[in-house]
């Protein structure tokens, strides 16, 4: 008799930053690990995440990636050994692709950018990161407006068929 295939659970998507599709033009993309305790683990697990404000970049002048302002409430039944919701968490990635982020942040005046938090297939905490470039007030109003433009059209497209 054969054994049985293990299922993965399929990846899930803890939190999303949608508001750096709006802020920010978005250039190269990144899968990136997270250093993490056991209850901030726990918290993803309940699904408790906000990547609003976050951001990523070297602490002090060492060649290691950090995320900033990601917040993971404290887990509800954790003890007092409870994590801290704002701490700095050091990013898992090659060295290569550290170099290339910080390359890109150092000479092209772009900024790390997290744009999702993630459980891969594997079960580990991922993040998606971005380097991307601040929009101006006069980029967002087109922006908006380009998205107007595209939603009316398929409006229209579908009202002729």
């Amino acid at each position: 008799m054969s054994a049985k295939k293990v299922k993965k659970p399929p990846s899930k998507v803890i939190a999303n930053n949608r508001r750096a599709y709006f802020d920010y033009a978005i250039g190269d993309t990144l899968e990136a690990g997270i250093m993490l305790t056991g209850t901030e683990v726990k918290a993803l697990r309940v699904g408790k995440a906000n990547l609003g404000e976050s951001y990523a970049g070297p602490m002090g002048n060492s060649n290691e990636i950090f995320l900033f302002n990601l917040n993971i409430p404290e887990y509800t039944q954790g003890n007092r050994n409870n994590h801290e919701p704002k701490r700095p968490r050091k990013l898992l990635m090659h060295r290569r692709e550290i170099e290339r982020m910080l390359a890109g942040v150092q000479r092209g005046g772009m900024t790390i950018v997290a744009l999702k938090l993630y459980f891969n297939d594997d079960g580990r905490a991922k993040v998606e990161l971005a380097l991307a470039k601040g929009k101006k007030e006069h980029d967002k109003r087109q922006t908006e407006k380009n998205r107007d433009w595209a939603r009316e059209k398929s409006r229209l497209m579908k009202n002729l068929s």
